[in-house]
């Protein structure tokens, strides 16, 4: 029988929480597992995302009808093929209010398509008020609350704040060091294809650095995958 359609959301009402570097793993994961995956960049004006998989990533405007249209149409399809929306956080109050407007949720439901929140928290209020809203309001919604300790880290007191979030699922981005960061990031740079073929050139420590970083991320990405799958033999 088929499986439902995974909506993977990278979303965060706020900057600089790591939405784009998570929708970057979740497409390279994908592509050095052999899988098939559509992803969008909801940032017109700088789309990260967007011009590292420019073959694969579609950009879109969530506050214009055009651009909603080539989204949520395109998420909608029961396809089986994951989908990966990054979430600018200029976008994401236009990108909720639509998700309401639209019905998408029911929708969804009907579809047999499973939207799967990936919040990013920080340690505002703000953050913790915005999560329980999408709890609240889409209590259906399942929700896996990331924290990227390079991008927006929780402190010390971190289990204290995650245990305030509406889901107890979680996956953990941990930091890079200067070096590592800066490689990661340049717009040349492709982690599925330096996993696949580290350039010669590169130093083994940087080398090291990287997959030490990557691995328990991709661990926890194949721990998630057979999470949902077994949920789905049930629900089918």
């Amino acid at each position: 029988m088929a499986q439902r359609t995974r909506v993977f959301i990278a979303c965060s009402p706020h900057k600089r929480t790591g939405t784009t570097t998570t929708a970057r793993l979740l497409t390279d994961y994908f592509i050095l597992n052999g899988k098939d995956f559509l992803g969008f960049d909801t940032d017109p004006r700088e789309p990260d995302y967007g011009a590292r998989f420019p073959g694969a990533v579609t950009v879109v405007d969530p506050v214009k009808i055009e651009g909603q249209v080539a989204l949520f149409d395109r998420l909608l399809v029961p396809d089986e093929t994951p989908k990966i929306v990054d979430v600018w956080h200029r976008s994401y109050e236009a990108f909720v209010a639509t998700i309401d407007e639209i019905g998408f949720m029911d929708e969804a439901r009907r579809r047999s398509v499973q939207p799967i929140a990936l919040f990013h928290a920080d340690p505002t209020e703000a953050s913790l008020a915005a999560a329980l809203a999408l709890d609240r309001r889409w209590p259906e919604l399942s929700t896996v609350i990331v924290t990227n300790k390079g991008a927006a880290p929780l402190g010390q007191d971190a289990l204290d704040i995650l245990a305030k979030f509406p889901s107890s699922r979680r996956f953990v981005i941990g930091a890079l060091d200067a070096a590592s960061r800066e490689l990661f990031e340049a717009p040349d740079f492709s982690l599925s294809r330096f996993l696949l073929s580290p350039p010669s050139d590169l130093s083994l420590v940087l080398r090291t650095a990287l997959r030490a970083w990557i691995a328990p991320i991709f661990g926890q990405f194949r721990t998630f995958e057979l999470q949902i799958a077994m949920e789905d033999a049930r629900f089918l």
